[in-house]
C-alpha cells in the first residue's frame, strides 16, 4: 500500500498552516493554506480544508524537534505526543502549533494514520565532534545538550535534488535553506556532517527575527543586575532580532528595497546577513574538506539574487563563480554556475512536502 498512498502534508508554522495533497506519484492534487489565529488552529478552517481536498490514506506532519528520542519519522500515538510536548520550549515558534495540528487531526480523522516527520532527523548523522558543545559533562548528560540542527526536511530534499540535477554524485554539497528561519547543511554521500543551527533554532545565520550566533556572555550580561528580564531577552532574541533588529523589517524584500533606496540601517542589515551567510558557507566547506555543489533554497534562497550573488562574491577562493545574468533571471530549479567555476551552483525550490510524503509512506508501509 505504501507506494500507492495519497498523503496529506501538514506544514504548520508559527502563523499559518499549509496543506498539500500528494498523489501516489507525488503529483500535487490539492493545496490549502490558512492562518493560525492567536496561536491556535481554527477548527472550522481545518474542517473546510479537509472537505475541499478530498480523500487520502495518511497524514504526514512537519515537526521541528524530535530530540534524541526520534531519529526517524514515527507514527503518532499518545506516548509520542507526550514526548514531543516536552520539547516545546526548545522550538517555541513551531512545535506547539505542529502538535496542536496533530491533536486536531487525530480527533477529526481517527482512522487515518498520522506520522510525525522531524526537521532534526537529517542531522542525526552529524558526528559527535561537530554536535558536541564544550560544556560540563554533567550538564550535557542531564539536559541532553547538543547541537540538533533544524530544517532537515528541506536540506534532505535539496541535497537529493542536487544529485538529480548533476546526474550522479554531487560530491561535497552545502545546502542553504534561507527563509524566515535560515540554516546551512554540509552533506556528503547524502548524509549531513555539519549544520549551522544548534540546540535551538536561534544559532547560526542571521534570520528574519532571530540573531544567529551571539556571545553567550552578552546574554548573561543583559540578564545580570536586572538590565533586562528573562522574558524580555527571550522575546527579543526570538521576535525582534535578525533583520528586524538591524534594519527595522523582518521581510528581506523590504530590507533590500530600503537598502537600494539608500537607507543606512537596511544596508547594514543586508551586509551583515550576507557576510554571515558567506562565512558560514565557508565553514561548512571546511567540514567537508572542500566544496563541489552549492544549493540555495527557501523563500530567500529562491527569490533573492542579490543574496546569492553577494554570498558567492566572497567565495572565489573556494572556486565559486555565479553567472550573474542567469542568477538574476533564475526560476527554480535552475543552474546559475558561472564560467570557470569549480563549484556547481543551483537554485532549487523547497519541497519539504515531497520529503515528508516519502517518509510517511515508509512509516505506514
Amino acid at each position: 500500500m505504501g507506494a500507492l498512498m495519497r498523503v496529506l502534508i501538514v506544514n504548520t508554522g508559527s502563523t499559518s498552516v499549509k496543506l498539500r495533497l500528494l498523489g501516489s506519484d507525488d503529483a500535487l492534487l490539492g493545496r490549502c493554506d490558512f492562518p493560525v489565529v492567536d496561536g491556535t488552529i481554527p477548527v472550522d478552517a481545518m474542517t473546510g480544508a479537509l472537505e475541499q481536498l478530498g480523500a487520502f490514506d495518511a497524514v504526514g506532519h512537519r515537526v521541528v524537534h524530535g530530540g534524541t528520542v526520534y531519529r526517524s519519522a514515527v507514527r503518532v500515538d499518545d506516548t509520542v505526543l507526550q514526548q514531543l510536548q516536552a520539547l516545546v520550549e526548545l522550538a517555541p515558534l513551531h512545535q506547539p502549533q505542529a502538535l496542536a495540528a496533530i491533536d486536531l487531526l487525530r480527533t477529526l480523522l481517527p482512522g487515518v494514520p498520522q506520522v510525525a516527520c522531524f526537521d532534526t532527523t537529517f542531522h542525526t548523522t552529524v558526528p559527535e565532534v561537530a554536535a558536541t558543545y564544550a560544556l560540563p559533562a554533567s550538564w550535557r548528560d542531564r539536559f541532553q545538550l547538543r547541537r540538533y540542527g533544524f530544517h532537515g526536511l528541506s536540506h534532505a530534499y535539496a541535497s537529493r535534488r542536487a544529485a538529480e540535477l548533476v546526474g550522479g554524485d554531487p560530491g561535497r554539497v552545502v545546502t542553504a535553506h534561507l527563509g524566515a528561519g535560515a540554516s546551512l547543511a554540509a552533506v556528503r554521500h547524502g548524509q549531513c556532517v555539519d549544520t549551522t543551527m544548534g540546540f535551538t533554532p536561534l544559532e547560526g545565520l542571521v534570520m528574519a527575527t532571530r540573531p544567529g550566533d551571539v556571545d553567550p556572555g552578552l546574554v548573561l550580561w543583559l540578564l545580570r543586575d536586572g538590565r533586562l528580564s528573562f522574558a524580555e531577552v527571550d522575546r527579543g532574541l526570538t521576535y525582534y532580532s535578525g533583520l528586524a533588529g538591524l534594519g527595522g523589517a523582518a521581510d528581506i524584500r523590504t530590507v533590500v528595497a530600503q537598502a537600494e533606496a539608500g537607507d543606512a540601517a537596511a544596508r547594514l542589515a543586508l551586509d551583515v546577513y550576507v557576510y554571515r551567510l558567506r562565512s558560514k558557507i565557508a565553514a561548512m566547506a571546511a567540514a567537508l574538506g572542500g566544496l563541489d555543489t552549492l544549493v540555495f533554497t527557501g523563500g530567500v534562497g529562491e527569490n533573492q539574487p542579490l543574496v546569492r550573488s553577494g554570498a558567492a562574491a566572497g567565495l572565489g577562493f573556494l572556486g565559486v563563480r555565479v553567472d550573474e545574468d542567469a542568477d538574476r533571471g533564475a526560476e527554480p530549479d535552475a543552474e546559475v554556475t558561472g564560467d570557470g567555476s569549480r563549484v556547481r551552483v543551483f537554485v532549487v525550490a523547497a519541497r519539504e512536502d515531497l520529503q515528508i510524503a516519502a517518509e510517511t509512506r515508509n512509516v505506514v508501509a
